[in-house]
């Protein structure tokens, strides 16, 4: 039996330099990642819009996502990840700053769009990348060690955030427009611009599919991705607004919680990822962690609001996203080839896009007419469709 010593050396092992410059990147990029998870509360106490125009606004995000994603994917294909990555990086960060002089909901509805769309646009591009710095071999390994910078990120952005916003919401958009503008530099300075701006070629083979957008295998499991990620989303969204009106959490307490998030998966998925991958079938983990993140929302309505509750909650949707996400990029990434990986990296990516206009949408519809409570019970129920649908098509790929 390995010693915990060996399992992080046999987990984080075998990876690429230029793997690990990536992923630094995207930890300083989202180590700035304020804004989106105090947007609902920031919307609400500091511009005293009603919880539906916020959740409009968080809609709009998504819009813009789905927009940014799309045109990502294109812009990747046609002048490389390279440029891409960098071009929505700089300028990602003057936006996220101007937003923060937004005052009116048309302006900052507005904004946002155009900011999310640049944002996003990233998406795609460094997902290609990641593909391009790494071997068949540890693919997997190399997305989630991306993972694991993007959830560190959010673990420093969450708690740091949670501290600024109690003292300046406006400090929110400073520091995650610098910070989107620094990982622009440190790309700049760790990857410099040389052979490989361009990554598509053409590929033949036999069981290669021509287009993401003809897999129909991978449409269903887009689908069923969308009901989980709107499910999900609403730890970002609409959950911080409920533990702070309804549970009456702090704000310090709340990002305390996102930064938790963070610290769970950098402990221990790249060792779940190291000794589960290749023993099963992706979907079976992923129905796993979609079951259990269902079980997270629902207990929502059980548990009495107090410290240990949020805390509970938090760990279990944690659980269920490690054994779901990674899963999920593990399935999409050995249908691709290199000419059509864009393709594959950007519907993806507008999966999550749809999910975060849906998740604040419709979360704050069903508030509106059926509380909280009723979010809850949807939640679980969505979760639970979704983990069926996931195990009908692995059943039917099981088969085939």
């Amino acid at each position: 039996m390995l010693s915990p010593i060996q399992l992080y050396k046999q987990a984080y092992s075998g990876l690429s330099i230029n793997s690990w410059y990536l992923s630094l990147v995207i930890l300083i990029n989202r180590s700035g990642t304020m804004v989106i998870p105090f947007m609902t509360i920031y919307c609400t106490q500091q511009l005293h819009f009603t919880i539906v125009q916020a959740g409009y606004i968080l809609g709009i995000f998504g819009l813009g996502s789905i927009s940014g994603a799309f045109l990502g994917g294109k812009l990747t294909d046609k002048y490389g990840f390279y440029d891409v990555q960098v071009g929505a990086l700089l300028l990602g960060g003057l936006l996220f700053i101007t937003l923060g002089f937004q005052r009116t909901f048309p302006t900052l509805a507005a904004f946002t769009f155009i900011l999310s769309l640049c944002n996003e646009a990233f998406r795609p591009a460094n997902s290609t990348a990641i593909a391009y710095h790494s071997s068949p071999e540890n693919k997997t390994r190399s997305y989630s060690l991306n993972r694991l910078a993007i959830n560190l990120g959010w673990s420093v952005g969450g708690a740091i955030g949670g501290f600024l916003a109690s003292i300046n919401y406006h400090l929110l958009f400073w520091v995650d427009g610098c910070t989107n503008i620094l990982a622009a530099i440190f790309l700049l300075k760790l990857l410099p611009r040389s052979g490989f701006t361009k990554t598509t070629k053409v590929v033949s083979g036999e069981n290669i599919p021509t287009s993401a957008y003809r897999d129909k295998i991978y449409l269903a499991f887009i689908a069923m991705a969308i009901l989980y990620a709107t499910c999900f989303f609403q730890l970002f969204t609409i959950q911080p607004l409920f533990y702070k009106t309804e549970w009456h959490y702090s704000e310090r307490f709340i990002g305390g919680l996102m930064a938790l998030n963070g610290i769970l998966i950098a402990l221990f998925e790249m060792v779940i990822i190291s000794n589960l991958e290749g023993k099963r079938h992706p979907l079976r983990y992923i129905i796993i962690g979609v079951m259990v993140t269902g079980i997270a929302f629902l207990s929502l309505n059980l548990l009495p609001p107090v410290v240990w509750s949020g805390i509970v909650v938090l760990v279990v949707i944690t659980v269920g996203e490690m054994m779901s996400m990674p899963f999920m990029n593990a399935f999409w990434i050995v249908r691709t080839s290199e000419h059509n990986r864009g393709q594959y990296a950007a519907l993806y990516s507008m999966c999550w896009s749809m999910a975060q206009i849906l998740a604040p949408t419709v979360g704050s519809q069903i508030i509106l007419y059926g509380h909280f409570t009723a979010l809850w019970w949807v939640l679980a129920s969505m979760c639970l469709i979704s983990a069926c649908g996931f195990t009908v098509l692995y059943r039917y790929i099981d088969k085939s």
